[in-house]
């Protein structure tokens, strides 16, 4: 073997050498523990549902194969749960967060300086999907079609005035000019549905196609629920082709167009989960890897399939960068689009 060829094979020999090693310490950090995945959403949703599936693969990918849990903790649009992750729970890659799609653009669209802590410093291990928002109705909706939310008032449900359900009609009140009457305080999509199915409101802003798919298709086969319109500017190819409209096509002017983009944005990572600001690099590196290989995983795939739930992850790298794109946007415009999600009193 000449000279050059046994260096080669030397520094070969130390790098996977140094890769079994870095993995044999990565595997003491989680063996023998256990991963808490806390849910920023009550218990049954669609948040839920991709969280618990998550739950029963991730372990299995992550050095040490720990036990992994899902624990609930709905309250403030996720702000609570991410308070509890950042501040109160381990701080050493043991304790998962599983927020609503809004709850990363926390310092953009609210006032950073309620929070207990900050979203912009979370490391995101990526998203479980690209998804659709929807506005759906009940049949008992004063209103069919969205051209005439613009005449009639509707009630709509929502968490709370800091999360999607609950600002994303504000928005359509504030930007479009429709008639949006908010009725906020419910812990998640399945107590929503359950109100329109009931009477008590007419409808929800924010609800995920992937949900609608997997929970709620019966409702809309039924009649019970229907969709009323899609909330984006660029469309979802199954919902255009069912001739749904898009909000953003009822926008009149450009800036209406950004504050809607910069807010509407959050579906690109419409299922995000994170760890702590503190939780060490090479960990953060690892819980990226087994985030994305779960999600690959044949055995999660055939369940998916089964269930009809959507799965198309988005990396950890990526959630974060396209965070970081919407931290820098025009000061004045941001501006705007925190004004635009408030209820004017």
């Amino acid at each position: 073997m000449s000279r050059a060829l046994s260096l080669a094979a030397a520094v070969l020999t130390t790098c996977v050498a140094m890769a079994s090693a870095q993995a044999q310490d990565l595997s003491s950090v989680w063996k023998g523990k256990t991963v808490t995945i806390v849910v920023g959403t009550s218990a049954g949703g669609g948040y839920d549902t991709y969280a618990r599936m998550l739950g029963r693969y991730m372990g299995r990918h992550i050095p040490g194969n720990p036990t992994m849990v899902v624990a609930n903790m709905p309250g403030a649009g996720s702000h609570l749960m991410g308070g509890y992750i950042s501040g109160v729970a381990a701080r050493d890659g043991t304790f998962i967060g599983a927020p609503f799609s809004a709850q990363p653009l926390g310092p953009v669209l609210e006032d950073a300086a309620q929070l207990r802590y900050d979203p912009a410093r979370l490391h995101y291990l990526g998203s479980a999907d690209v998804d659709a928002f929807l506005c759906i109705m009940g049949k008992n909706s004063p209103v069919k079609t969205f051209a005439e939310t613009f005449q009639t008032e509707m009630i709509m449900a929502g968490t709370a005035e800091t999360g999607s359900t609950g600002y994303l009609p504000v928005l359509l009140n504030n930007v479009l000019g429709t008639k949006f009457r908010m009725v906020v305080g419910y812990p998640g999509t399945r107590e929503m549905t359950n109100a329109i199915e009931k009477g008590e409101v007419h409808g929800m802003c924010g609800m995920n196609w992937s949900s609608i798919q997997t929970q709620y298709a019966n409702m809309v086969k039924t009649g019970e629920i229907s969709i009323l319109a899609q909330e984006s500017l660029t469309g979802h190819t199954e919902m255009d082709r069912m001739g749904v409209p898009r909000t953003g096509d009822f926008a009149k002017t450009d800036e209406q167009r950004k504050i809607l983009d910069i807010v509407y944005s959050q579906q690109l990572s419409s299922r995000p989960y994170f760890v702590a600001a503190e939780v060490a690099p090479d960990r953060v590196a690892a819980l990226r890897k087994a985030f994305m290989d779960a999600w690959k995983d044949p055995d999660l795939l055939a369940e998916a399939g089964k269930m009809g739930l959507q799965v198309g992850p988005v990396s950890g790298e990526e959630v974060q960068a396209f965070l970081a794109k919407i931290y820098a946007s025009p000061p004045e415009l941001l501006a705007k689009a925190k004004e635009a999600i408030k209820v004017k009193r």
